[in-house]
């Protein structure tokens, strides 16, 4: 039996976010495979967390900058440490590798958070983003996780291109992982068109591009208001601010609905779901769950990135506001549209989002990982060179020699 350990940058929240639910199929692919699982975390615990017990899986509370790290994984001696994005890979993998050497690195970046960010501050200064706004401080930092890692999870095919194509890393240290659909999760049924009204979407409030697209939402949703003056469009997500209970707008049908129980349905109730997704990275839930539950999408190149390559989405794509608008009264009132719709996100799930297709092949790739490791290490030079003292040991040995120096003086 394998022994895993998943360092979470937060405790998982499978209801609240897409992060959340990809890490719990995460952790369940691997207690399929009948492996022991811990999920340690520095994070504070949440209302919306899962109960982890139920799966099988034990949970540990670790701390940031300090070393009773170093007791507990060496006395549970993993053979699998996989970081949830690469701030726990900063903050835990030297230790790992100190003290538990032989284990498989793997990193889940969620998404590029560097990607993410860089669109984020091209968004705030009004301008088109540019190959050029990658090369941060951030990336460097997040580039670095991944060669230091033996594997990392990428949810997105364009995130994959942009790591090969601008980051030029080797391909063996990526794996192409979707979100994982199992099929008893997609309905054979669904509510049809008739019995379906009004607009809807879903994301955690917390979640920078999720906000902004409630705010564009605010522009948009007049447009679409005045062609359908009966329509409401209610905005699900956990975790409603202020700021956001405060646009809650009965009269114009602009309703702040807040934390749903279950996603799927009121997904399902909804007759078109609107993305209008302006910056971010990975790919995003919410069009999953409109893919599963047969719902037509409306979203942006940014919101459908990575997630369906040249098979036509399910619903529209649209940058421009009045487009977008368009798009989504079309989507409304046209039932044959509608159900052309619903027919191509279901080829969107069938070729790219199939768990009995995408679990076995990680579980694959770990264990070939597993029985090439020292061949796998030794291809991966670069890697090998930014553990070593993480590259700024003459720097930080310099610096003492200098303050050591100064007390001499005195």
């Amino acid at each position: 039996m394998k022994k895993v350990l998943v360092i979470g940058y937060v405790w998982p929240e499978p209801n609240s976010s897409a992060a959340g639910y990809h890490m719990m199929s995460l952790l369940k692919l691997f207690r399929q495979q009948n492996w022991q699982v811990e999920f340690a975390s520095p994070a504070q615990t949440t209302e919306h967390m899962v109960n982890l017990a139920d799966e099988g899986i034990t949970q540990q509370t670790i701390s940031l900058n300090c070393d009773s790290f170093n007791d507990y994984i060496t006395a549970f001696n993993p053979d699998i440490v996989m970081f949830d994005r690469f701030m726990m890979e900063e903050q835990f993998g030297w230790r790992v590798d100190k003290y538990c050497p032989h284990a498989i690195k793997i990193l889940d970046t969620e998404d590029l958070q560097c990607l993410r960010d860089a669109r984020l501050q091209a968004h705030k200064q009004q301008r088109p983003f540019t190959p050029a706004d990658l090369h941060s401080d951030l990336a460097k930092r997040e580039i670095a996780a991944i060669l230091r890692c033996d594997l990392s999870l990428i949810i997105s095919s364009f995130e994959m291109q942009l790591l090969n194509d601008v980051f030029h890393i080797n391909p063996q240290l990526l794996h192409h992982l979707p979100f994982m659909v199992s099929a008893d999760k997609v309905p054979s049924n669904t509510l049809e068109f008739e019995q379906r009204q009004h607009f809807m979407t879903i994301g955690n409030f917390r979640h920078a591009p999720n906000w902004d697209a409630v705010l564009y939402l605010q522009q948009i949703w007049p447009l679409i208001k005045k062609q359908l003056p009966h329509a409401e469009l209610h905005i699900y997500g956990s975790y409603p601010p202020p700021k956001a209970t405060a646009l809650h707008n009965p009269k114009t049908g602009f309703l702040i609905k807040g934390w749903a129980e279950n996603a799927y349905q009121v997904m399902e109730q909804a007759k078109v779901c609107l993305a209008p997704i302006r910056f971010g990275a990975g790919i995003k839930g919410k069009l999953l769950d409109a893919m599963i539950m047969g719902t037509p999408s409306v979203t942006t190149s940014i919101g459908a990135e990575g997630m369906h390559s040249q098979l036509p989405w399910g619903g529209a794509i649209a940058d421009e506001l009045s487009h977008f608008a368009d798009a989504a009264v079309s989507l409304y009132q046209d039932a044959d549209l509608w159900h052309k719709a619903q027919q191509q996100s279901k080829q969107i799930l069938n070729t790219f989002y199939q768990a009995d297709v995408l679990g076995p092949n990680l579980i694959q790739r770990i264990e070939q990982l597993n029985a090439n490791m020292a061949a796998h290490r030794h291809e991966n030079f670069l890697g090998a060179m930014l553990k070593h003292h993480t590259m700024a040991s003459t720097k930080y040995m310099s610096q003492w020699i200098t303050e050591k120096n100064k007390k001499v003086i005195n």
